[in-house]
């Protein structure tokens, strides 16, 4: 096999993150939103919703549970990078 057939995703080797790693604050918040309706959907047993209403309440949960985890992730990186930069700015007023 020749190096032009080999492809490079990057330079460490790992290939692409899963679809919902750059959703960031708002995109998590529409995916809970969509979840609840899911949920509601699924109650109701309007057109669409399974035979067995616990597969149609799983895949709502998967998805709030995604979107739960993608807005704490952002949410965290951004108090996370607040703290350093107040902490840069203190150690600059220090000197």
């Amino acid at each position: 096999m020749a190096d032009k057939d080999v492809e490079q995703t990057d330079e460490r080797g790992y290939g692409p993150g899963p679809w919902w790693a750059s959703l960031g604050t708002w995109g998590a918040v529409a995916l809970i939103v969509f979840g609840g309706l899911a949920a509601v959907w699924v109650f109701f047993g309007l057109p669409g919703t399974p035979e067995e209403p616990a597969s149609g309440y799983y895949q709502a949960a998967r998805a709030i549970a995604i979107g739960l985890v993608v807005a704490g992730g952002t949410l965290l990186s951004r108090r996370r990078a607040r703290t350093a930069a107040t902490e840069e700015t203190n150690e600059l007023e220090r000197t």
